[in-house]
């Protein structure tokens, strides 16, 4: 397995002040996924819950919506010169029957951890159909539970408390219970983690949850909730035209700015109840 963190040595100034010192990196690694034997992308992403991330993958681009449908997964050895294993190319075996839509396998896929829809041909090529519906999806939650989801998700952050330099994704209930928190150097495969997790924890689809995320809300991450089942996806950040617009068309709740008590709910506000005016 891959480093989580790096450590380097680094001059620090602070006004006339210089010293060296050593600091915590987040470890970047490009991670290369097969779908049986044959390359289907590569992702620079933080080295751990690499199964969950190709998993995850897997489930937004449509290839896999149950854990059965994968026979294994495991790392390709040899991938260096010497024969050792580098931990950055694993491949996934699709079950006996279960056949990968061919626009999966005939994209040229390239993502990288600022932007993971760089690559695609088109908008109209991530328009993927989803397995389940999230506008019927009840899902009510209150302000006051979303409010309290960045904290929540910031105190699960282990490895950002080293380094300062991760995104985060987290599930929780509709009263705010944390279910799984997942960190990556991309907020893209942070989710993809974090989907993977459900779906080899036969969780799928994510009825009545919260997805939680650190930054801003884009288009891609928009799809994975609705590929996932996901009704809710709230945001530290602002969204982007296309993720609104894609949540509106799909029934997803969309809020973003969740900062305080104060915050933006751009699609889906039904689902969201206010909270009461102080007395």
């Amino acid at each position: 397995m891959g480093r989580v963190t790096v450590k380097r040595r680094v001059m620090k100034l602070r006004e006339t002040a210089v010293a060296h010192r050593i600091d915590v990196l987040a470890a970047e690694e490009p991670l290369e996924i097969r779908l049986n034997g044959r390359p289907l992308t590569i992702t620079m992403r933080t080295p751990g819950d690499d199964f969950d991330l190709a998993a995850g993958f897997l489930v937004s681009e449509g290839v896999v919506t149950s854990a059965e449908q994968i026979a294994a997964i495991r790392y390709c050895a040899g991938a260096t010169q010497d024969g050792s294993n580098t931990y950055n190319v694993l491949d996934v075996r699709l079950a006996a029957g279960t056949s990968p839509p061919l626009t999966s396998l005939e994209r040229n896929f390239y993502t990288t951890s600022s932007c993971g829809v760089c690559g695609k041909a088109s908008l109209d090529a991530v328009r993927t159909v989803a397995a389940w519906r999230v506008d019927d999806d009840p899902a009510p939650v209150t302000a006051e539970v979303v409010a309290a989801l960045p904290d929540r998700l910031r105190s699960a952050q282990r490895v950002f408390d080293r380094t300062g330099g991760l995104h985060a994704a987290g599930l929780f209930t509709p009263d705010g219970r944390a279910l799984c928190v997942r960190e990556d150097v991309g907020r893209h495969n942070a989710v993809d983690k974090l989907v993977g997790w459900a779906l080899r924890d036969g969780r799928l689809p994510l009825s009545s949850t919260v997805l939680m995320v650190s930054g801003r809300a884009s288009f891609e991450l928009v799809q994975k909730a609705v590929m996932a089942g996901v009704p809710v996806l709230a945001a530290v950040s602002a969204p982007s035209s296309l993720a609104v617009e894609l949540a509106a068309e799909t029934g997803l709740t969309l809020i973003g700015f969740v900062r305080g008590s104060s915050m933006n709910v751009y699609t889906g506000e039904r689902r969201i109840t206010p909270s009461p005016a102080a007395p």
